[in-house]
């Protein structure tokens, strides 16, 4: 290994840095958008309960935001909702935005690792194959076997940046799209838990007429 560290040259350390930054990258985010620490689950039937027994109160609201990022958009939501329904929603979308834009953390990183890690290997091909050409110039193509070893070692640092780049653009393509499914999701529940408030509270306004 430490071989062909050294045979593709000093471009095999930017190419190395990108491996170990996109592996921790991809562990991170691994362990960070984990279904159950996102979206516990019967959350909503939790605070409709709190809610049905006059529990609901600014401690509880405040336990909820710091549960899990779909407590911290249905928080949003719970402190507005003596307001109207477009209220709540808005409140809820803005929350939902920054929440997104904490579970899309570090993906933009990983998708450049996976554009840039090919290119350098290529760089460091055309750097090689240079030197290639210049031992031709000097010693002539007489000797294959000279001129096969440095184009190996020319080929070795694309090889290495395909290496990064193919794993790092999937996972890239993955949590990506996990991200999306769990958005949709989080919209979703927070929606339901609208309608419910709301229905009721309209409900409620009717009775009191």
């Amino acid at each position: 290994m430490l071989e062909l560290m050294y045979a593709g040259g000093w471009l095999m350390v930017p190419i190395l840095a990108c491996s170990v930054l996109a592996t921790a990258i991809v562990i991170e985010r691994a362990w960070t958008l984990r279904r159950s620490r996102i979206m516990p689950e019967r959350l909503v039937e939790r605070i409709w309960r709190l809610h049905q027994e006059q529990r609901l109160n600014a401690v509880a609201i405040a336990q909820i935001r710091e549960g899990s990022p779909l407590g911290r958009i249905l928080a949003a939501g719970l402190v507005n909702r003596q307001h109207s329904h477009e209220v709540m929603k808005d409140a809820i979308n803005d929350a939902g935005r920054h929440v997104v834009a904490q579970l899309e953390r570090f993906l933009n990183t990983l998708g450049t690792i996976a554009a840039i890690a090919p290119l350098l290997g290529l760089l460091g091909t055309v750097l090689g194959m240079i030197d290639v050409f210049g031992v031709i110039m000097e010693a002539g193509v007489g000797n294959a076997g000279v001129l096969a070893g440095g184009i190996s070692k020319a080929l070795i640092t694309t090889a290495a940046g395909l290496s990064v780049a193919i794993p790092a653009l999937m996972f890239h393509r993955f949590f990506d799209s996990k991200v999306g499914r769990i958005a949709l999701d989080m919209e979703e529940q927070a929606l339901r838990l609208v309608e419910v408030l709301q229905g009721e509270r309209e409900a409620t306004g009717e009775a009191s007429r």
